[in-house]
């Protein structure tokens, strides 16, 4: 892996961040779906329709990019949150960096600016053989669907999480659980346990974990300087950004950082979490982040793979593997090589975007390679990045380089809170 210099750095994040402007996708379609008759035709179309399911960081820039690009579509989003709220930068809310409010934004702009029809309702079912989506109160045909449903959760893996409800919390969906989070580490006592996991790969934002126990343990130095981070981590290290976060690490002595020690079980009365290996760690506030999949309802339709975990797509539309006419993008997708960022969201509904504006019109869909750039912040005020080069190679995305910064730095925070600014407008204004 190369190590880059400023000026290489500079170049590099410049072109990834801001000319492609484009972690794992954000608002995500709440709960599971339900199997409900649909009597009638909510929005009959006498043109021609595409469907977003999903109004997180590729949805809404796939609802967004297909209406820029091809007017004489009809675009409907379904999106059950009324609100965006913004994954990448919520571990700052933890921190007291951030509010909550800061990374919330409404869907006006995708609406009055684009014409894109927003239905704040949840899509319950998908048939892909009479190319309907299902409502709990009736169903919406489409020419084309756009499948963006995010992850959700496999708590049947860690015993008693399920049970636990809003005891043990995983913030790994910015909005309540964020805030709520962040209120018990303020109230945790000073000399007290800080105890969070990390699940094993894949998961949204390969980073994040590691962001947030940066976050948390700037915290605790700062505002309680007796108290101890435990981080639990399933995998054998630190799977992003290795030696960077390993060196920040330095300045907070107050963090243990375990690997190889996965969660299996939360006893929220005992205030103690299990390891695999049997080991009992007792905890004053815990963050369990569970093992992920696609959300609900790609499972429900039948398009994850044969992992029962993600969903398998063509590199070069996004067309599922295993249903003709609909195009699964963001974090419910397998992604390999490309992470579950929030840059590799965004550029997936723009590609996604200009395949069924093609594809619909009778054209080929050009091959268009995403690119990635990924800011962790390690303190209230220092951040680092990782820039990614890929190209399509038969059909396959294939990276062809990565740059870390040299190190952490004020300027990449400045970097970091322009690429936000920059990405935001880019999804939704």
């Amino acid at each position: 892996m190369a190590r880059m210099t400023r000026r290489d750095f500079l170049k590099a994040s410049g072109s990834a961040a801001f000319a492609v402007s484009g972690l794992a996708g954000c608002a995500s379609m709440g709960g599971a779906p339900t199997a409900t008759t649909t009597p009638s035709e909510l929005m009959p179309t006498t043109g021609r329709r595409v469907i977003v399911v999903g109004g997180g960081w590729a949805g809404a820039t796939a609802a967004k990019y297909v209406r820029m690009e091809d007017p004489s579509l009809e675009v409907v989003l379904i999106e059950p949150n009324r609100k965006f709220i913004s994954c990448p930068f919520s571990n700052l809310v933890l921190s007291g960096v951030r509010s909550i409010g800061s990374l919330t934004f409404g869907y006006n702009g995708l609406r009055e600016q684009h014409g894109v029809k927003i239905l704040h309702e949840s899509a319950t079912a998908i048939e892909p053989d009479t190319r309907r989506v299902r409502l709990d109160r009736g169903f919406l045909s489409y020419e084309r669907l756009i499948v963006a449903p995010g992850i959700d959760f496999q708590t049947e893996q860690i015993e008693g999480l399920a049970a636990a409800g809003d005891r043990v919390l995983h913030a790994w969906k910015a909005g309540p659980q964020t805030v709520a989070l962040a209120r018990q580490l303020k109230e945790m006592p000073d000399g007290g346990v800080f105890v969070m996991s990390v699940p094993p790969a894949a998961y949204r934002c390969p980073p994040g974990p590691y962001e947030r126990a940066c976050q948390v343990a700037w915290y605790l130095k700062t505002r309680k300087p007796r108290a101890k981070l435990i981080v639990l981590d399933a995998n054998q290290n630190v799977i992003s950004k290795t030696a960077l976060f390993r060196a920040a690490w330095q300045a907070y002595p107050n963090l243990e950082y375990r690997a190889s020690s996965k969660v299996v079980k939360v006893d929220p009365e005992a205030r103690e979490v299990t390891t695999e290996f049997g080991d009992k760690v007792r905890y004053d506030v815990v963050n369990v982040i569970p093992p992920q999949r696609a959300g609900a309802i790609a499972v429900q339709a039948d398009l994850v793979g044969v992992d029962k975990r993600w969903c398998e797509v063509d590199h070069v539309t996004y067309e599922s593997v295993k249903a003709k006419n609909v195009h699964v993008i963001g974090d419910s997708t397998i992604g390999i090589p490309v992470p579950k960022s929030g840059t590799i969201a965004n550029a997936m509904g723009k590609i996604a975007a200009t395949a069924v504006v093609n594809l619909i019109n009778g054209r080929p869909a050009p091959q268009m390679p995403p690119a990635n750039v990924c800011y962790s912040w390690v303190s209230d005020s220092e951040a680092m990045a990782v820039v990614n080069a890929y190209r399509i190679d038969n059909g396959k995305v294939v990276q062809i380089e990565q740059k870390l910064t040299p190190g952490q730095s004020t300027l990449y925070a400045q970097h970091a809170t322009a690429w936000a600014t920059s990405i935001w407008a880019d999804i939704l204004a």
